[in-house]
C-alpha cells in the first residue's frame, strides 16, 4: 500500500493574506516575525479569508508595535453582544531587542516598517513585518525591467 504525502490537495495553505503592493512600493530590508494581539470574532474572521492588509502599516508608539490599517470584516454570525471594529489598532507581540532594532532603524536610518505577510504558525497568527525603503517612479520601473527580463531569459534557457 502506497504512502500517503503529508500535504494533501485539499489541505488548507498556513499562509492569510500577503501584501504584494508592498513588494513594489518599497525595497524590503530585514524581516521579523510578530505575533498579534486579536479578539475572538477576528480569529474566526481569520479562518474564512476575512482580511485585507493591503492599506496597512506600523505605528511605533510608547515602546511598542501597533499594526493600522488591517480590515477585518467580521462574519454574519458574529454575537450579538459584541460590537466589532474590523480597522481597530492592534498590537504586535515583539521581543524587546527586534523592537530596539527597529525603533534605530527607523529613528536613524528612515525606514518604515510595512506588513508584508499574515499567516498561521502552530496554530498562532502571525504577522511578517519588514524594514522597508521607498521606491520612487524610476525605481518601480527599474525592478519592473528586471523582473521582465529574467523572465524572458528563462524562457530562452528553457526552449533553447
Amino acid at each position: 500500500m502506497a504512502k500517503k504525502s503529508k500535504k494533501s490537495k485539499g489541505a488548507p495553505s498556513s499562509t492569510i493574506a500577503l501584501n504584494k503592493k508592498a513588494r513594489h512600493d518599497y525595497f524590503l530590508g530585514d524581516r521579523f516575525e510578530a505575533g498579534l494581539v486579536l479578539e475572538g470574532w477576528e480569529v474566526k474572521s481569520l479562518r474564512g479569508g476575512r482580511v485585507q492588509i493591503k492599506e496597512s502599516f506600523v505605528v511605533l508608539q510608547n515602546g511598542e508595535a501597533w499594526l493600522m490599517g488591517v480590515n477585518i470584516s467580521p462574519l454574519l454570525s458574529a454575537s450579538t453582544h459584541i460590537h466589532p471594529n474590523p480597522t481597530r489598532s492592534r498590537k504586535l507581540l515583539l521581543h524587546a531587542e527586534e523592537l530596539s532594532r527597529i525603533f534605530g532603524a527607523v529613528d536613524r536610518k528612515g525606514f518604515t516598517l510595512v506588513p508584508v505577510a499574515l499567516y498561521w504558525s502552530k496554530g498562532r497568527i502571525k504577522v511578517e513585518v519588514a524594514l522597508a525603503k521607498g521606491k520612487q517612479a524610476h525605481d518601480k520601473r527599474a525592478s519592473e525591467k528586471n523582473r521582465d527580463w529574467g523572465r524572458e531569459k528563462e524562457r530562452l534557457l528553457k526552449h533553447g
